[in-house]
């Protein structure tokens, strides 16, 4: 009798270390497949901005592309795009503390840079206006430059 209580005690034993062993197996699955997720997540969001940053760029430019209605200029730290609309308005977009940002506003209102509209956060921007290439350089907050050549349609007999 006693030898079946001790066989009865390891059959028990036995069982819950194999509960055990089953119990820590899944929880390194799901430890395993939470670090994944939050790398593709991170990643994810990561080209997510950038792409929103070249086409926003993008999209500004293409929509004050008649002649003379995108520049570059100096405007606090370093360049921005200065885009001119139909109104005698200008949109000034450029990086500053740390975010690409937005100033619509009279070309003589004398506001400053911290004036504008954060619209993404960056760590850097260049801007080059050559004939009727613009290009934009802008520095991602990892580090890592993404540049955007366009080529303006205003230019050579374009949009008036």
């Amino acid at each position: 009798m006693k030898k079946r209580a001790i066989q009865h005690h390891m059959d028990g034993l036995l069982a819950l270390l194999l509960f055990g062993v089953f119990a820590a197996c899944v929880l390194a699955v799901l430890l395993t497949g939470a670090g994944a997720y939050r790398r593709l997540t991170l990643r994810d969001q990561a080209a997510f901005n950038d792409r929103t940053c070249q086409q926003y760029l993008t999209t500004r430019v293409r929509q004050a592309d008649a002649r003379g209605g995108v520049q570059v200029e100096s405007f606090g730290d370093g360049g921005a795009l200065v885009l001119l609309d139909a109104y005698g308005y200008e949109t000034r977009v450029y990086c500053h503390d740390g975010y690409l940002m937005e100033l619509y506003a009279a070309p003589d209102s004398g506001l400053a840079p911290e004036d504008g509209e954060k619209i993404l956060e960056i760590s850097g921007m260049e801007v080059s206006l050559d004939d009727y290439l613009l290009k934009i350089s802008v520095t991602n907050t990892d580090g890592i430059l993404l540049t955007n050549a366009l080529s303006l349609r205003s230019g050579e007999g374009g949009a008036e």
